[in-house]
């Protein structure tokens, strides 16, 4: 169960305070890696189906695909990220991790076997994403959980725009299968970090996890009408977006890269002032004008505008994606600990998840369409869809509110 305080008897407050927790720091390093890892066989795998099919659907999906198969581990698996040994499931998580990436290095290897893999991998990053949230929400006190979630946001944006930026200039000099090569190195330096910083979580109650856990767990979960409002929230604009993203290849090939930069770095922007100088009440304040800030810029996609005018609508929309944040924390504060790690997962599963669904959509209505007419018909939908929702998220925090004075 979380504490509300460190081991210091302090709860953090910056990211420096949280940096001193030798645990987090393994969380974190592994995380980052990871995200590194992912940034470049995506990018890799991408270029190499566009280049062999030409499809923006296929080119989409290839980047996105293993989202797919997220739904899979929180509709079976996912219990697992709350059992008694979540530090050996980890690492055994990212050795998977380590052998899927190498495959795909594997030069000549079909399309079919390189989706196929996606598929794999899919599944085990979602089970692998649910155990390394309930860790953190157990390595770090509850009141800087929001903290510490947006240390790895940012750095994820980081990763993203330095692994879009390197990807770039080694697909100049090497084959996608050398990157991939590149991102499995960085996978299994993941891999070794956690296996040497984090502990087992003794704390922990004794459960046994597997299907039927699961299911008792989500079947509560989406019972929870607060929960589900959140949810939804937190899975669909923001899946719609980035399948906006998942256009850029199609949109303009060769300024791709800088827009994908541009939205990690708008993305890191977001995440650093939401997360680090916003207290909890401005974060749920702002938390709806955040979701709109997500979608809007996008519209511009419609008469198509210059390069420059675009890279900066995709760094100004993307900032919106700290509207998770807010989310994320009542999430969290609606959910029983035993399950935290199970929940976490599922949310971030769907997350994902509604991101391949959010590309797929957006590449099929791109094949028989402009690829700036699907840009722009996806981010329509995502403002609708967050505009029509959002008395439901005001219900849900008004629950949370009434369950704390109860």
């Amino acid at each position: 169960m979380p504490s509300d305080t460190s081991a210091s008897g302090t709860p953090p407050t910056t990211y420096r305070d949280l940096l001193r927790n030798r645990e987090f720091v393994g969380l974190y390093a592994s995380f980052t890696l990871t995200v590194a890892a992912s940034t470049l066989s995506g990018f890799a795998l991408g270029t190499l189906v566009n280049q062999q099919t030409k499809s923006p659907f296929l080119t989409a999906v290839s980047m996105y695909g293993a989202t797919f198969a997220t739904v899979l581990g929180a509709l079976t698996l996912m219990s697992v990220a709350d059992g008694s040994r979540p530090r050996r499931t980890l690492v055994a998580l990212q050795c998977v991790s380590l052998v899927g990436v190498a495959a795909q290095a594997v030069p000549g290897l079909p399309l079919t076997a390189r989706f196929g893999l996606l598929l794999v991998l899919g599944f085990f990053q979602s089970l692998g994403t649910g155990t390394r949230m309930g860790l953190l929400s157990e390595v770090v006190p509850t009141s800087a959980y929001a903290l510490a979630r947006s240390l790895m946001n940012i750095t994820s944006g980081g990763m993203a725009i330095l692994g879009y930026a390197i990807g770039a200039v080694l697909l100049r000099y090497l084959s996608p299968q050398e990157v991939f090569a590149v991102a499995t190195a960085l996978t299994g330096g993941g891999l070794i970090i956690v296996a040497v910083t984090v502990r087992e979580r003794s704390i922990r109650p004794t459960r046994r996890p597997g299907l039927l856990q699961t299911w008792t767990t989500n079947i509560e979960l989406f019972s929870h009408s607060g929960q589900r409002a959140l949810l939804l929230n937190l899975w669909v604009p923001n899946g719609l977006i980035v399948g906006c993203e998942a256009l850029f290849l199609s949109y303009a090939p060769h300024h791709a890269g800088v827009f994908l930069a541009a939205g990690s770095a708008g993305m890191l922007l977001g995440d650093l002032a939401v997360g680090r100088l916003f207290t909890a009440e401005l974060r749920r304040r702002y938390a709806f004008a955040l979701r709109l800030l997500l979608a809007a810029p996008y519209l511009l996609f419609a008469v198509h505008p210059p390069v420059l005018v675009a890279t900066a609508a995709v760094f100004i929309a993307s900032a919106g994606f700290a509207a998770t944040l807010p989310l994320q924390e009542q999430l969290l504060e609606l959910t029983p600990d035993p399950v935290r790690g199970q929940v976490q997962g599922v949310e971030s599963a769907g997350r994902m998840t509604w991101q391949g669904i959010g590309a797929a959509i957006a590449g099929g209505i791109a094949q028989h369409f402009t690829a700036g007419t699907a840009i722009t018909c996806v981010a329509a939908v995502s403002i609708a869809i967050t505009v029509f929702s959002r008395p439901f998220v005001v219900r849900a925090r008004a629950v949370r509110v009434q369950a704390a004075n109860a």
